[in-house]
């Protein structure tokens, strides 16, 4: 994919970025490398240049953003990302727009994800903690039973314990078949829990491999990884 704002420069450069299904990739890179903008890039929130995007076999790259989460994208962005007045059983029924068949069994599958949220059911959100809150939007996203779950920094601002929480949770949610991309500045703990990594700098794919061994390579560890 090639892209940019407008008529500006492009900010990604034939940046290609693959994902399966039951498989985390993790996109990492310094601030300004493009991570962000190849999001919105397969959501179709910013227009290609050129490049394509492929949802399981269909080039989707000219449909609209609702019709791609239509086709099976799902995305839970860094801020503002669940609806704090309302409780926790009905956010999840809101992300349950597109569905038109019974919701209760798909709402009682994310209860058996995130059991935190069965119990807090009729809590208005805004009471709820920053990781409670993303365990929220996570099971929001997931109401559409995505074949990709797409997450934009989804430790960002929490305490290093619910980070470790919220990866086991993303890990939980791997096992259920979705393919997930997730966009994270805490590059180690992301590698630690990814099947493959990418590492862009200035918009291009400059690193690419298993989470294992982008954490072992030395050049990796020296520029992105504190050492």
């Amino acid at each position: 994919m090639t892209a940019g704002y407008g008529n500006g420069p492009d900010i990604i450069s034939s940046c290609s970025i693959n994902v399966d299904r039951g498989e985390i990739v993790a996109i990492l890179g310094p601030n300004g490398a493009g991570k962000s903008t190849v999001m919105k890039a397969m959501l179709g929130l910013l227009t290609l240049k050129s490049g394509s995007v492929i949802l399981n076999g269909e080039d989707i790259s000219k449909l609209s953003p609702q019709d791609r989460v239509k086709k099976g994208i799902s995305f839970v962005p860094q801020t503002k990302n669940v609806f704090a007045e309302l409780t926790v059983k009905e956010n999840l029924e809101v992300g349950a727009f597109l569905r038109e068949d019974n919701i209760n069994r798909v709402i009682e599958e994310i209860y058996d994800l995130f059991p935190i949220l069965k119990e807090k059911s009729s809590q208005i959100v805004g009471q709820l903690s920053g990781g409670q809150r993303q365990q929220v939007a996570l099971g929001r996203a997931l109401m559409i039973k995505p074949s990709v779950l797409m997450l934009d920094e989804p430790t960002a601002g929490v305490s290093p314990i619910v980070m470790d929480e919220l990866f086991h949770h993303i890990l939980r949610v791997k096992e259920t078949n979705v393919g997930i991309i997730m966009v994270e500045q805490n590059a180690k703990q992301a590698l630690s829990i990814s099947d493959r990594g990418y590492v862009l700098v200035t918009g291009e794919n400059k690193f690419e491999g298993s989470g294992e061994e982008l954490l072992k390579d030395p050049e990796v560890r020296r520029s992105f990884l504190g050492g």
